[in-house]
């Protein structure tokens, strides 16, 4: 709810801890903690994509190097 509020209300600290009955500090810990859940979860569900989302090039890679020190020396 923290989350909702914050983030896509855009709603206050102040307004989302008086929204929810709990001091700011307490909404202001509930955010972090919500935030470290979503980001976990994200990295979890996007890490068996990623590794072949970006697969490294090697020989290509390395030609492209030595063509840019070569235009620069």
């Amino acid at each position: 709810m923290v989350l909702m509020l914050r983030d896509v209300e855009e709603m206050s600290t102040a307004e989302t801890a008086a929204a929810l009955s709990v001091t700011e500090e307490n909404m202001k810990v509930r955010l972090r903690r919500g935030r470290a859940l979503v980001r976990k979860q994200l990295f979890a569900q996007a890490s068996a994509t990623v590794k072949t989302a970006f697969p490294f090039l090697g020989p290509r890679c390395d030609r492209i190097v030595d063509r840019v020190f070569a235009c620069l020396s």
